[in-house]
């Protein structure tokens, strides 16, 4: 793969974003985190982008980086190749930041338009799982 990205004669990101992948495919984080960093400074086509912030947000834990995962994760696209992939990584990353709750909600929430019928409901509870956290967390005020 290092071969074949060093022979990319494309002008964004592509090999970049294809190094980062093996690399985290093969478990070594910093270095996928640092191809990915590139990745974002050098652009990325419309699917590949799409596909970039759930590959990274999903690295960026390892690196005691939740927050920035967090926030990744929140502002990636939707997108036909993605699905709801942004939103599952993002549910693990709420659910390593202890936000177990807003984690859950997240996870259900991005399974809704998949169920056949039961959607109106499932939103709303998945809805109260934060809903009484903020009622709880205004009381205390």
């Amino acid at each position: 793969m290092q071969a074949l990205a060093d022979r990319c004669p494309a002008e964004d990101g592509r090999a970049e974003f294809e190094r980062a992948g093996m690399y985290d495919s093969m478990g070594f984080e910093t270095e996928a985190g640092a191809e990915y960093e590139r990745t974002l400074e050098l652009g990325l086509n419309h699917d590949r982008h799409a596909q970039l912030p759930v590959q990274y947000g999903s690295t960026l834990p390892s690196l005691g980086r939740l927050d920035e995962a967090i926030a990744v994760l929140q502002a990636a696209p939707m997108h036909a190749t993605t699905g709801s992939a942004p939103r599952v990584g993002l549910s693990l990353a709420l659910h390593s930041a202890g936000r177990k709750d807003e984690a859950l909600r997240v996870a259900i929430e991005a399974q809704i338009d998949a169920l056949p019928r039961y959607q109106r409901s499932m939103h709303n509870y998945a809805a109260a799982l934060t809903e009484s956290a903020t009622s709880d967390e205004s009381a205390k005020r």
